[in-house]
């Protein structure tokens, strides 16, 4: 008879439709109880009997993490094993397809037994979570990038090495530097590491399609047109590849000659910037699309991709809205190419209306990046971007994407101007005024000297030395 009023009350709650909008991913089975009471289908009585026993799983494991000899801990580790306690019993929960089944078993189910059968199902997929890290481990790209070879060798070892199923199941365990394209950082736990070494395995692979040689000419040419170091700043080969895959495809190339030329990056940049919005979308997703068919035998990448569509559309029309591809897609940069240089010229100034229409336009963009490139696009004059400086319309972060954009000889003329009283005698040498630092004025000067401190001993020399070599007088423009 018990069975029949179970089976009954299963159907029940089956027949209702939990509204999945407002379920938590770090939450699930708190936020399925409350979306259950709310809608009627388990009644409060039933609600706290599961949090009583809840509380009695809680006690026996304070007793099995003091071994027996308190139920008494710190409030703190009370608090951490409680939520460990709920992950077992979410992943437990997250197994169903659909909410109202997992409603249906956390109704008919005691908690020890649910509990019991989620820390199993860590087990699994801590398990799983190893051999994928074998795997990855195994197909590891053999380029000098310092961030995906340190989360490789030595941050998701300390994961696989300190995971406490029972007592931190919802601990990372890790500090994971290097990106992937698309992360869900809601996840914890081993829910985390086994997402994030399954995208890493997919974008490896991707990148694995391509050439050594053609991973390398990217990365080189990347941190040429970023005028950054590639080897240590933080960023994804899969973004770079896969965009530049596209990108040949549209110029009329193949998808894995990704070596874009000077002549190729005109042509893109005059066609995508020029399209209409929905005409460029549409020829992003049609070398998506046949991009795939190429993939067709990987299913798993296949819809990596399909996950990806959508920042890529994103970035492409952000750049087509600023006028310049510059930073997107990757050409070759030869080597005698300089960097922009200031111009120094007054007559080179740009009118007030000009520079008021740009502030505007920037201060309607969020991102940093494109920010910059906007700048980049349309200011030429020192005049004018001390103007821009001072204007009020940059942010935190985006002073450093600006400042990553210049050369050495560009910041030089901003460290001459921002240091002159202690350059003008020459007995100060240009690292050590770093590494001292002084008490700037304006808010760009003190980001202008955060990311001069962040820069290598090797670059801040090569800056110091153009510093010399710049009379200030021809810089002035007072």
């Amino acid at each position: 008879m018990e069975f029949d009023n179970h089976s009954g009350h299963s159907r029940q709650i089956s027949n209702i439709r939990i509204d999945r909008s407002r379920l938590k991913q770090n939450q699930y089975t708190l936020s399925l109880l409350q979306e259950g009471q709310r809608s009627g289908v388990i009644p409060s009585q039933k609600v706290y009997q599961i949090q009583v026993e809840v509380v009695q799983v809680l006690q026996r494991l304070i007793l099995r993490y003091t071994q027996g000899a308190s139920t008494s801990v710190t409030t703190e580790t009370a608090e951490g094993i409680m939520t460990s306690l709920l992950y077992a019993i979410d992943a437990y929960a997250l197994q169903y397809e659909n909410p109202e089944e997992a409603l249906t078993r956390l109704n008919l189910e005691s908690i020890k037994d649910i509990h019991s059968k989620g820390v199993e199902l860590l087990r699994c997929y801590f398990e799983e979570t190893k051999q994928l890290y074998q795997e990855v481990k195994k197909i590891k790209l053999d380029v000098p990038v310092d961030a995906y070879h340190l989360t490789i060798d030595e941050s998701l070892p300390v994961f696989i090495k300190h995971y406490d199923i029972i007592f931190e199941a919802q601990n990372t365990m890790a500090s994971i530097d290097y990106p992937l394209a698309v992360d869900d950082m809601r996840l914890q736990g081993v829910f985390y590491i086994r997402q994030y070494l399954e995208r890493l395995r997919i974008e490896t692979e991707f990148c694995r399609f391509f050439s050594l040689q053609d991973v390398m000419f990217v990365l080189i040419n990347f941190g040429k047109i970023s005028r950054f170091n590639y080897q240590i700043e933080l960023f994804n080969m899969f973004e770079l590849m896969i965009n530049n895959a596209v990108f040949s495809l549209l110029s009329g190339g193949k998808p894995d000659n990704v070596r874009i030329s000077g002549i190729q990056f005109e042509q893109l940049n005059r066609m995508l910037t020029a399209a209409p919005a929905d005409q460029r979308t549409k020829l992003i997703h049609q070398a998506l699309d046949q991009l795939q068919k190429i993939l067709q035998t990987n299913q798993a990448l296949i819809d990596y991709i399909d996950l990806y569509r959508g920042e890529f559309v994103q970035r492409v029309n952000s750049a087509a809205k600023i006028g310049s591809f510059e930073t997107l897609i990757i050409r070759e940069i030869k080597e005698h190419e300089k960097t922009m240089v200031f111009k120094l010229d007054e007559n080179d100034r740009m009118s007030d209306i000009q520079m008021r229409s740009l502030v505007d336009r920037i201060l309607e963009i969020s991102n940093s990046e494109e920010k910059a490139l906007l700048i980049r696009r349309h200011f030429v004059s020192l005049h004018d971007y001390l103007d821009l400086l001072h204007a009020g319309c940059l942010f935190n972060g985006d002073y450093e994407a600006l400042f990553r954009t210049f050369g050495d000889i560009e910041l030089a003329i901003l460290a001459k101007i921002i240091f002159y009283e202690k350059l003008r005698d020459a007995t100060h040498d240009f690292s050590d005024i770093i590494e001292d630092g002084i008490e700037a004025e304006n808010e760009w000067e003190i980001h202008y000297i955060e990311f001069i401190q962040q820069l290598e001993d090797e670059r801040i020399k090569a800056i110091g030395n153009f510093i010399y070599e710049i009379n200030y007088e021809d810089i002035s423009f007072h």
